[in-house]
Parts: C-alpha cells; structure tokens; sequence
C-alpha cells in the first residue's frame, strides 16, 4: 500500500464510527417492518455520495431492494451482496446498553445489526472511498445489491433475481462475510447450506381449558409434542422416510480441506463460548468438521399453554412451533416438505398443520477457475497464510439458490467484515472489537486493488 493510500486508509478508520452509529439507529427489523424504507434510503442515499449510480428495486410484497453501479477502470465487474436488514432485539432484558445505540465498552461497539452485517457495508464504504480519494477512479466495475428481507429467509429473492436478473450478471460475487480467525487466516467461504423453514399448528380444542379437564379434553401441547418426536430418534437421526436419499457426501478434495481446517484451540473457544463439554456425539477434529455435511432438523420455538411467571392451572387447545431444517448438497426444500407432511400423516398426525415460511437451495462454488484462485492469493499476500477454505458454511443464504439458478453467477464469502467468532450475532450484546475495523477495511483495500487485475 503506498503513501497516499495509506493517509486515505486511515482517514476512512475515523469515519467508520459516526456512519455506523447512523446506519445501527435505523431499527431495520424485517420479522416486524420495522424503518424498512427508511433504511433503504439511508443505504441509497450512501452509495450515491460514494459515485455510484442507484435505483431501489421494487417487488411486491417485499423491502426494496438498494441497487448500485460503479464504473471503474477495467472490464472486470463484481458484485458485492449485503442486507440491511437485522434481527429482532428480545429479549430486550439482556442487552446491556439500548440495542439501536452504538456504545463502545471494554474495547467493543455493541448495538444491533453491526456484525450481521452492518458493519461489513460500512467497511466496504470506507475501502471504496480511500481507493477513490487516493486513485481517483476505482480499479473495476462494482455492482452491488443490499437487500431487506435475509433476516427472514431472503423471501422475495428469487422474485426479484427472475424480474431484475440481467442488472446481476458478473463475472463473480461476494456474499456477506466474516472476519479473520484467531490465527490471522483470512476465510474464503465456497457454499451454505440449504434451508426449509416450517410452523407447525395445532389445534385440539377451540380454547384453552381449566387443567382439571385434562381426563376428558384433549391437549394440543401433547399432541404437537408428540408429532415433533416423531421426527427424530434419540441419536439425532432424522426418521422422515426419504430425508437422506439425495444427501450427496464430500468430495475427498472437500474431506482434504476439512483435514487442513481442524483447530482444536478454536474448539475449545467454541465451547468455553456456550458453555458446553463437548459438542454432540463428542465429536472432534476432522469428524467435527465433516459433520456440516450432515443435515439438521432443529426445534426453533415452541408456544403453548402459559409460560409466563407463576403458576397457571391451564390445558393448552392450541400449540404452535417453529422448526428449521439444514439441507446439504442435493437436498431440495420442497421435496423436504413433501416428505415431512406424509410422515406426518403415516404417522396419523392429520391434525397438525404444516406451512411454509421459508427455504433456500444448498449452493456450492467449484475451487476451480480464476476469481476463486486470485481470491485465495489475495488472502494469502495480505495475512502472510493460506486462507481457510469452507467447502460448506453452517448456515443458509437463500439468495444463492437464486443467483445460481435465475441469473447464473456463483460467488463466495470471504473476510472484511470486522466480526468475530464471539461477536454474538442474532444474540443479545451483538458487537464487533474496535481493533478488527481498520484491518477490515484495509483488507477491503488490498482485494479491490488486486481485482482489478483480473479479465473480464
């Protein structure tokens, strides 16, 4: 990096606190509409005073989505992905400073929404401006989508990538991603996992009655409860008939990379983390790590009957959960579903009523071909290491699905977001550490320069 970049690197570090405490205030919760529009506009508005050319996308029933385009020097185009979405701050009791106010304490800024995935906007604001202010023109072309609904499964994506499609064509893309981990290494991730998101109902009796009953009347808590385990048996197996028909297995190139990434230090923060012994099966090393390519069946929330302080003498006549499924490499959300509403009904549960609320395709990016081996040099010039590869993230991003199938392009996550392993994203207390926001943007800098090397 040379002189003048370096003034312009630093002087974008200053301003990195005043824009994201701005950008955090925006209570931008999608589960609840919350400032949707506002925020669309405050992302607008930001784009536009770094010189790119904006319009919101409009599809019905969805946030706008933020769309920009920046003209840079070569033929190369990029897209970048974020959402300006967050999520729900409860319980409210547990934060310890007002959720939408940055407040730094004991070296962390701390407020809703800045490691997932507000910061990582900003970092990538303030990496464009330093190269424009010290270069004038920008290496390549940008082309950027910030979107409002991944909080909440990305639902309108794939609406929005078949009406607005031919405005994403690239010739690659990042998605949202995290920081460095505790050794330096950069990550570059290649894919996530699948999703289908279910609420299961039931209703046994028009309303709640007095416990007393509970000999005579039926109970919609014990008859959801007794559906649920159902689907599982005791070693976390999935007994939906079909569920692993179409699970594909990782490749030996993916087992290697899954051999190189074991870190049992990591592990040990892990569980110091949450507070555990042993993660599940008492898995560790390799076998932990190859484990992301097994699918999950998670109970995400269950109401029913009363479950506030004290005691109330009640037999529940409606019961409700939540439940989301983690599919690998082959795995489709619909045929998922399919699956689980006839086991449910082979299993004589016709009463408990299953909807949709949301899913996404599982995605992953080849190792091969140019943008991902400039990518892992980049990442290697910049820490002195080899990145960590991920051949499957944990999570979903549902909006892959759609960028693969209606528009073509695949991408991959990489660092630049100044978050880390413990930054508590979704969870109370959610921050980023102070000392991982110039490193971010510096590594920004450094990647949008090296880009601009690439052919289009």
């Amino acid at each position: 990096m040379n002189e003048q970049l370096a003034k312009t690197v630093a002087a974008e570090v200053q301003k990195f606190k005043p824009l994201i405490t701005e950008y955090c205030r925006l209570e931008s919760v999608a589960a609840q509409k919350r400032m949707m529009s506002e925020t669309a506009d405050w992302v607008e508005n930001l784009l536009k005073e770094t010189g790119f050319e904006t319009r919101q996308l409009v599809v019905e029933g969805a946030p706008n989505y933020v769309y920009g385009e920046l003209s840079g020097q070569s033929d190369f185009t990029l897209l970048l992905y974020n959402h300006y979405d967050v999520q729900p701050e409860a319980p409210i009791e547990l934060w310890e400073s007002p959720p939408f106010e940055v407040t730094e304490k004991d070296g962390k800024l701390v407020a809703r929404g800045i490691c997932d995935n507000k910061a990582e906007l900003i970092s990538r604001i303030c990496a464009i401006r330093a190269i424009q202010a010290a270069q004038g023109a920008f290496p390549f072309n940008l082309k950027w989508i910030i979107e409002g609904e991944e909080e909440i499964g990305s639902t309108h994506f794939d609406a929005m990538t078949r009406q607005y499609g031919d405005l994403l064509k690239t010739d690659g893309a990042l998605w949202e991603g995290g920081g460095f981990n505790e050794k330096g290494q950069a990550h570059i991730g290649l894919g996530f996992r699948g999703l289908l998101y279910v609420e299961y109902s039931v209703e046994a009796m028009a309303r709640d009655a007095h416990s007393g009953g509970a000999h005579l009347l039926p109970s919609a808590a014990w008859r959801l409860v007794k559906a649920l385990a159902s689907l599982k048996d005791d070693e976390g197996k999935v007994l939906i008939p079909g569920f692993y028909d179409d699970v594909r297995q990782p490749t030996e190139a993916e087992k290697e990379i899954f051999r190189q990434n074991v870190d049992l230090e990591q592990e040990g923060r892990m569980k110091a983390m949450y507070g555990i012994d042993s993660f599940l099966h008492n898995r560790s090393g390799f076998e932990l790590e190859v484990s992301v390519f097994e699918p999950t069946a998670n109970i995400a929330g269950v109401l029913t009957g009363y479950t506030e302080p004290g005691v109330k003498t009640v037999l529940p006549g409606q019961a409700m959960a939540k439940m989301d499924f983690r599919l690998v490499p082959e795995q489709r959300p619909d045929d998922i579903l399919a699956k689980l509403k006839a086991h449910l009904t082979a299993q004589g549960f016709t009463d408990v009523h299953v909807e949709k609320l949301g899913g996404g395709d599982p995605v992953v990016t080849p190792l091969a071909g140019p943008f991902i081996q400039k990518m892992a040099q980049i990442c290697q010039d910049f820490t002195g290491q080899p990145p960590k590869f991920g051949p499957l993230g944990g999570g979903t991003l549902p909006l892959l699905g759609a960028m693969k199938n209606n528009v073509g392009v695949l991408g991959i996550s990489t660092s630049g977001n100044p978050a880390y392993y413990a930054s508590g994203a979704h969870a109370p207390n959610e921050h980023i550490r102070v000392r991982d926001i110039a490193r971010a943007i510096e590594f920004n800098v450094f990647m949008f320069t090296q880009l601009g090397e690439l052919d289009a």
